[in-house]
């Protein structure tokens, strides 16, 4: 039952021109230079603030455009239920966009994941299924798959909607490109599901072959939040390696040394997997005085806290 005094409404809202909603919010997000981290004779390097969406990371992309392209297609009205597996982020944007335009939400994601990202998916109204950790987000994959079936939901299926990659060609790379004036020089993208690395990279590649457009994974035996390297029957359908130059390694230690670093020198408070991005963008400056190099900051590191990543010692 809703509070007293405050209604649920899961039908469609007709928008009013004069003031734009939430979801009309998504995207646009600034470049921030860093300042000290570079060091002298070092290249640009600028951060790409996702977390500046409105639910706070660079999946409200995909998720506003592949509930968009669902309700183009028929596939779905306001009232209907949605399932998606998630490891945090997309869950967190899925929600947020149910929420704004009427939808019930089941997201599926292995335990253990922050509280911060859970409870958050909870406000928003969406019911959260947690999965046996161990058996990973492969796992949750698999259930996602089952629970559509059984509960009669739609899948919005993010490793392999063509929408997904589609938000950051129409709008992430052709921002990046219009920010900088067309002088960057390198890109570097944390690959989760890939829909960010893939869609960008073409829309870079298409404004100037010149662009060096790079990937950032774990190295062997680390694991780092939001950052994958699937095994090969799990590799996500929408992954389109053409227009992606390297795919660079970064370790677990390295990425959290990072992601510290950008708060304490850069006033920077982001998550892992822009630690392991930044760091490989560091390294590229580093190695290319004169460069642009731009990274994208996934989401904001305040749904971290109850983790150590920001207190290792504690």
């Amino acid at each position: 039952m809703s509070p007293v005094g405050v209604s649920r409404h899961d039908g469609p809202v007709t928008p009013d021109p004069a003031y734009p909603s939430l979801a009309d919010l998504v995207g646009s997000t600034p470049l921030a230079r860093l300042q000290r981290l570079p060091g002298p004779g070092a290249g640009i390097v600028l951060a790409k603030l996702e977390g500046d969406n409105p639910a706070g990371s660079v999946k409200d992309r995909p998720a506003l455009s592949m509930i968009q392209a669902a309700e183009a297609d028929g596939r779905i009205a306001p009232g209907d239920t949605l399932v998606e597996a998630t490891s945090g982020n997309t869950g967190i944007a899925l929600a947020a966009i149910a929420a704004i335009k009427g939808y019930r939400m089941v997201l599926v994601m292995p335990a253990g994941s922050s509280r911060e990202r859970v409870l958050t998916m909870r406000a928003y109204g969406a019911e959260v299924v947690e999965t046996d950790a161990a058996l990973g987000m492969e796992h949750a994959r698999d259930t996602a798959e089952r629970l559509e079936a059984e509960r009669g939901a739609v899948r919005l299926d993010q490793f392999a909607n063509p929408a997904n990659p589609r938000a950051h060609e129409e709008r992430t790379g052709p921002e990046i490109w219009e920010q900088t004036a067309g002088t960057v020089t390198h890109v570097v993208s944390a690959m989760g599901t890939t829909g960010t690395i893939t869609g960008m990279s073409r829309a870079l590649k298409a404004l100037s072959a010149d662009v060096t457009v790079i990937g950032a994974q774990p190295e062997p035996g680390s694991q780092i939040p939001g950052i994958r390297a699937w095994p090969p029957e799990y590799v996500p359908a929408i992954f389109d390696p053409t227009h992606i130059d390297e795919v660079c390694e970064v370790s677990r230690d390295r990425a959290a040394e990072t992601t510290r670093a950008l708060a304490r020198e850069e006033g920077m408070l982001v998550g892992m997997s822009t630690g392991g991005a930044a760091a490989i963008a560091l390294d590229v400056a580093r190695d290319n005085p004169g460069s642009t190099v731009v990274f994208i900051a996934c989401d904001r590191g305040d749904r971290y806290l109850s983790t150590d990543l920001f207190d290792p010692q504690g």
